[in-house]
């Protein structure tokens, strides 16, 4: 259910989303949803933003032990968002901006969980890109960056449905990595 939760909230947005998307999609049984989460469905929205998070940390960190450099690290990371929505048929976006945007003041544990989730993301960027070289400071700003601009293109690439933003995108992250990286 909470991977299904995360795919309605990755194409339909939060208010959206009802327990019944999320039932017919995981063929779960009714009677399961508040069972398994009684705090509703702030609760299976929360657990899904939370699976995401940890599934794009996962993926920055395969990414970067694969990349050696900043730059082979930003190519990997906006390539495999770019992969996903075009796999997707430019349906899915980001599981997280939908709880940033429809939620906010609807419930301390979303409002919580948007912070905190791409809090996850930056730092495991920010590691990286010290790892490689760079600067602290110029790492955690390079790393708020690349998450922005990511955002920005996924939003972006969806709505033109094309992969033009991405590449753009990228290519102005990868020439300032290619800057931090020396």
């Amino acid at each position: 259910m909470v991977r299904a939760a995360g795919q309605c909230l990755r194409e339909r947005g939060y208010h959206a989303t009802a327990f019944s998307d999320v039932l017919a999609l995981s063929e779960a049984p009714r009677g399961s949803v508040y069972f398994h989460f009684p705090g509703g469905k702030a609760q299976l929205a929360v657990e899904a933003a939370e699976l995401h998070v940890r599934e794009q940390v996962a993926q920055i960190d395969r990414a970067a032990v694969a990349a050696g450099s900043p730059v082979e690290l930003v190519h990997a990371y906006l390539g495999q968002a770019r992969e996903n929505l075009v796999a997707a048929d430019y349906r899915q976006g980001c599981a997280l901006a939908p709880l940033v945007i429809e939620s906010a003041g609807g419930s301390d544990e979303l409002d919580a969980m948007g912070g905190k989730a791409f809090s996850a993301m930056i730092e495991s960027l920010t590691g990286h890109f010290a790892a490689f070289g760079i600067d602290e400071a110029a790492a955690r700003r390079f790393a708020h960056t690349a998450v922005a601009g990511m955002e920005g293109a996924l939003v972006t690439a969806r709505a033109l449905r094309s992969t033009e933003p991405f590449e753009a995108v990228s290519a102005v992250l990868e020439s300032q990595a290619a800057l931090l990286g020396q």
